[in-house]
């Protein structure tokens, strides 16, 4: 198989069928050990250790963490809020949220909204008084969570697709 390339702020890495494998088996199970990994990929544990190695060095594989159920925990309203702010306020904004434990992830994008941020609360208090917190920086758009359909989901490698070979007609004059 040929590697597929993938892209990072780094720099693009090349992974084979045997990169996307271990990047593939991590995704769904981040405990499993170099020997079980090895038998399922067909590698002696020692290679399939440098494999993952190469793979952290590489900055492919960032980290390892455990998959925490917000509801379980207290925070079971899971909503996105979209921010657009003006003027010299991202420096603090930036900051605010950083500090805010209720925050999952904030991504600063394009297009009307500054920004798109995922938080977990308590109850819709709790998402108020964040949203509080917020507004003095711009303008906020909140939307609660009510189901998730597709959860998180591991990379995979993308093949694009054969176009279609274009019909010719003929013009006409």
């Amino acid at each position: 198989m040929k590697p597929q390339a993938v892209f990072s702020s780094r720099s693009q890495v090349m992974l084979d069928s045997v990169d996307w494998k271990i990047v593939s088996a991590l995704q769904q199970n981040a405990r499993t050990s170099f020997a079980e990994l090895g038998r399922s990929i067909g590698l002696s544990t020692p290679a399939t250790a440098e494999r993952v190695r190469k793979l952290e060095d590489a900055g492919v594989i960032l980290g390892y963490r455990a998959e925490v159920d917000p509801a379980r925990i207290g925070l079971p309203i899971t909503a996105f809020i979209r921010m657009s702010v003006v003027g010299d306020v991202f420096v603090r904004i930036t900051a605010l949220l950083q500090e805010m434990p209720e925050v999952l992830e904030c991504h600063r994008g394009t297009g009307a909204d500054s920004f798109t941020i995922k938080v977990a609360v308590s109850n819709v208090a709790h998402l108020e008084a964040l949203i509080d917190r917020l507004t003095p920086f711009g303008t906020t758009t909140t939307s609660i969570v009510l189901s998730t359909p597709v959860a998180r989901r591991s990379l995979e490698p993308i093949v694009p697709k054969a176009s279609a070979p274009r019909k010719m007609t003929r013009m006409r004059s």
